[in-house]
């Protein structure tokens, strides 16, 4: 994972030359949004971002100018936030997680019994809140080892989350858990490989219980990302991006080809969204995610 791979023939068909890419991370919000209209993308892939990467700019803000660089979603927003994404015409493509008493989060949840009392409830307001909506993914996590072996963690998972499908069914929400690296960013979490994540899904046995293919973090992982896209493409209902090593910008100062990444997706049929889950290092940032979205329409 040293090797960093070339952009630069793909940004260059994006960007209309070498040139312009660099200028593009100089330009304003609104600079950047006003160069790049919608219908210049191919509308092949959905796009999308996770909010959280900009907490510095508000939520009407970033939807007014994400939705001209070719946004059609955001991702990890609350039912309060709701209203202001449907106003600019967007949609939560991945609804956040709910919590209570400290559970539903990335280190405390499903992987433990005596969680899912608490985690069905919260998860049964916050699925009714997503369909009520009119969205239909929401997230999930597997929670912290903290000693607890795989297959015991497997099996509780499967437990708790077959409590939920009927009502995920009839709301026709999917939960999709999240697969996240703990080498480097979420040590110990359980859901940190591929194999496992479709175990799970395979144990739990309902469409609308997915998984969400971070590609940064299982990119740490596992590698081989296409292949493992290729093979395991029934289990992911979404996908999240971000660059490799630091999940900084996904251009050419990291690993990932992101062009041909993909385009194994959009070859496996796959209909859903692509969130962009970098965290800019540039200081404009909606310029950074405007290269991003481009990188990514192919």
């Amino acid at each position: 994972m040293n090797n960093s791979m070339s952009r630069r023939s793909a940004i260059a068909k994006v960007a209309a030359g070498a040139a312009a890419v660099v200028a593009v991370t100089k330009l304003s919000p609104a600079s950047a949004a006003e160069s790049v209209a919608p219908g210049k993308l191919k509308g092949r892939i959905n796009h999308s971002a996770c909010k959280w990467c900009y907490s510095k700019i508000q939520l009407d803000d970033f939807c007014k100018t994400g939705k001209e660089i070719g946004l059609v979603a955001v991702d990890l927003l609350n039912p309060n936030e709701f209203e202001t994404v449907k106003k600019h015409g967007l949609i939560c493509s991945m609804v956040s997680n709910p919590t209570i008493d400290g559970l539903g989060g990335i280190n405390k949840a499903f992987n433990r019994v005596e969680h899912h009392d608490k985690l069905v409830q919260a998860y049964e307001g916050q699925i009714k809140a997503t369909a009520d909506a009119g969205f239909q993914r929401l997230i999930c996590f597997s929670g912290n080892r903290a000693g607890l072996d795989d297959q015991k963690g497997l099996e509780n998972c499967a437990i708790g989350l077959k409590r939920l499908m009927s009502f995920a069914e009839q709301h026709k929400v999917t939960i999709c858990m999240e697969l996240l690296n703990s080498k480097r960013n979420h040590k110990d979490y359980q859901c940190d490989h591929t194999a496992w994540g479709v175990e799970l899904v395979k144990r739990v046995g309902s469409e609308r219980f997915k998984l969400l293919c971070d590609i940064y973090h299982m990119q740490i992982m596992d590698g081989d990302i296409c292949d493992a896209i290729k093979e395991n493409h029934q289990y992911f209902d979404h996908y999240h991006t971000g660059g490799v090593p630091g999940r900084a910008e996904i251009d050419d100062t990291q690993e990932l080809n992101y062009p041909r990444i993909m385009r194994a997706i959009l070859d496996t049929g796959f209909k859903g969204y692509v969130a962009q889950e970098f965290v800019p290092k540039r200081s404009d940032v909606m310029a950074s995610l405007k290269q991003c979205v481009q990188i990514c329409d192919v």
